[in-house]
């Protein structure tokens, strides 16, 4: 077995401890937990109802997906080189791929002959023994840090005129795809330096024992399939593509399977290049969300109020799913309040919503709405923590730029006012052809300023770890599933 220093993540799990100062709020949360679950009970009918024509998801999204590894650490990848060659499943695949793609079966042998096996790959997707740990506040901090908001910055200010246009063509606002760009690699600082052959066939042929694995095995070797797929019809050699160490590619971390169905050119060049263009990054996480069923000028949250019994029935209407499934007026009528003093009750009071639960040890779990925006950024990565993060994090960046007068407006009627509202301060209308936002949509607004050179990727220091935290790998554009 050989190994190769590659930068990497580490984590370890966080710690448990609880405290007693949050008795008294427990038990007057617990009384009315009670109350909350008499009455939603009797609206079961109609919980599943709330979306006409669809059944109701029982996939779970997890609020903290599995221990990562730290970004930017080195640590030595284990390989066996030619473990693929004269491998009976392997041949089998490709003779598959000659059938259906017309490969030149002696090219595919000779390049699998030369595919080394990750055993790094494997542990890193292999799930912990260890009791998983969730903690949205430690998680928040990760990715809501001064390194991401300054260099989300100046990404915003190097590209605003496409993301501009993104927003013109899509409907996506700058801050959402900068938010993603800046959770996922911090705006293309770190990509993976995986050979994604080597991981996508190490993952399609030898997942770990786990549960899932046939499930895994399948994700992997369709991802196997339209690499090779995309890098021919690309003239790409597949052995000298990086990326994470479960094959995704580039400044947004989209695994093949993405690639051919959401990624574009977007700098016209015809070719897709998602490790050097942040046009083309741009262009396809804004074609993701759209084409997933981003809403223009819609909310992504709404808080709830803080009293015990809205907390109580967010407690007991939080089931997990992604999906919003519950109609507004429902969590209305069981006695929940909004902190949302903009927000229009009568008018919204059919619209689905879900439940998102953000538990952190020693404190109360807190609880937001998450509507269908919040689905859909959970479309990119399974899980609440990171759909809010990537909320959070581009609202930052966004209200940086307004403290420090370098934003202008996207898309804005002139004389019309800012809706109110708004997730952070300094929000601009939204475009004249797109409804009236709700409270808490995300609404664009573009610096004002001239464009500045986006910084050299040594300028950016590495995030700092929280120490006893284990946060989201960000290698996720169209994962749909955690590892």
């Amino acid at each position: 077995m050989m190994t190769v220093a590659l930068p990497a993540r580490s984590a370890s799990p966080a710690s448990s401890a609880s405290t007693a100062r949050n008795r008294p709020r427990a038990s007057a949360a617990a009384a009315a937990l009670g109350l909350a679950w008499a009455l939603l009970a009797g609206m079961g009918t109609a919980h599943a109802q709330n979306v006409p024509g669809k059944k109701t998801s029982m996939l779970v999204a997890q609020a903290q997906p599995q221990p990562s590894v730290q970004q930017g650490q080195t640590f030595e990848e284990e390989i066996v080189p030619q473990r693929y060659a004269n491998n009976p499943d392997v041949d089998g695949f490709i003779n598959d791929m000659v059938a259906r793609y017309d490969f030149d079966p002696d090219k595919l042998h000779a390049l699998f002959a030369n595919v080394s096996y990750s055993a790094t790959a494997v542990k890193l997707v292999t799930p912990s023994t260890l009791p998983s740990v969730k903690n949205w506040r430690a998680y928040q901090a990760r990715f809501l840090d001064a390194v991401r908001i300054n260099a989300g910055v100046r990404f915003w200010r190097a590209n605003a005129a496409t993301l501009q246009r993104a927003y013109d063509e899509y409907g996506v606002p700058p801050e959402v795809i900068v938010g993603i760009l800046g959770v996922e690699t911090i705006y293309g600082r770190y990509m993976g330096n995986f050979r994604v052959l080597d991981a996508l066939t190490t993952l399609s042929f030898d997942y770990p024992n786990t549960p899932n694995r046939a499930d895994r095995e399948q994700t992997f070797r369709k991802n196997l399939e339209d690499y090779l797929v995309w890098t021919r019809d690309s003239q790409i050699d597949p052995t000298t593509v990086l990326g994470s160490y479960t094959g995704a590619i580039g400044i947004p971390q989209f695994l093949p399977s993405s690639i051919v169905q959401y990624a574009v050119p977007y700098d016209g060049n015809k070719q897709i290049d998602l490790r050097n263009s942040p046009t083309d990054a741009i262009g396809s996480v804004a074609n993701y969300l759209k084409q997933n069923g981003w809403e223009t000028g819609r909310p992504v949250i709404w808080n709830i109020a803080s009293d015990a019994g809205s907390q109580g029935i967010a407690q007991a209407a939080a089931d997990g799913q992604p999906e919003p499934h519950w109609a507004l007026a429902q969590l209305l009528r069981a006695g929940m309040l909004m902190n949302e003093p903009d927000l229009d009750l009568a008018s919204e009071a059919g619209t689905p919503v879900t439940v998102v639960d953000l538990p952190t040890p020693g404190q109360p779990t807190a609880y937001v709405l998450g509507l269908k925006n919040f689905y859909v950024l959970t479309r990119y990565n399974r899980s609440f923590f990171y759909a809010l993060s990537v909320y959070q994090l581009g609202q930052r960046v966004k209200a940086q730029l307004d403290a420090t007068g370098g934003v202008g407006t996207v898309g804005a009627t002139p004389g019309v006012p800012a809706a109110p509202g708004a997730a952070m301060p300094g929000a601009a209308p939204a475009p004249a052809t797109a409804p009236t936002p709700a409270p808490g949509a995300v609404q664009p607004s573009m610096p004002a300023a001239p464009a500045q050179p986006a910084p050299a990727q040594s300028e950016i220091p590495p995030a700092t770890p929280v120490p006893g935290v284990s946060v989201t790998p960000p290698a996720s554009g169209g994962v749909t599933t955690q590892y």
